[in-house]
């Protein structure tokens, strides 16, 4: 592995984040506001990017989100891949607001 790949993946890292944090923002703005179907699945998704495993999700719901919202949460999960930071640091107050999300919505089984 060269400098100039450890550059590359260091940008790609950074431009991932930056994406994620304005998608992330828009999905939990999404699952705060509705209570749609749609707002459901997204509110599952961002539970699974706080805790996958007491919050599993199954891929297959992105495809019953509209294109905006399976792009932000696309965007989110490049930035996972790259785990430069935990998501739900990425916006004001995320980790209280994802909380509040996955009581809001029963999605916690404890």
């Amino acid at each position: 592995m060269d400098f100039n790949q450890l550059a590359e993946w260091e940008r790609r890292a950074q431009e991932a984040q930056a994406k994620a944090a304005q998608a992330l923002l828009r999905l939990v703005e999404a699952a705060e506001a509705s209570d749609s179907g749609q707002a459901r699945r997204v509110a599952g998704f961002l539970a699974s990017t706080f805790n996958g495993a007491a919050y599993p999700f199954d891929l297959f719901e992105l495809r019953a989100l509209d294109v905006g919202l399976a792009d932000d949460a696309m965007a989110c999960i490049d930035a996972l891949r790259w785990g430069k930071a935990d998501l739900h640091k990425l916006i004001p107050d995320g980790e209280r607001r994802i909380a509040d999300l996955i009581k809001s919505w029963g999605l916690d089984r404890s």
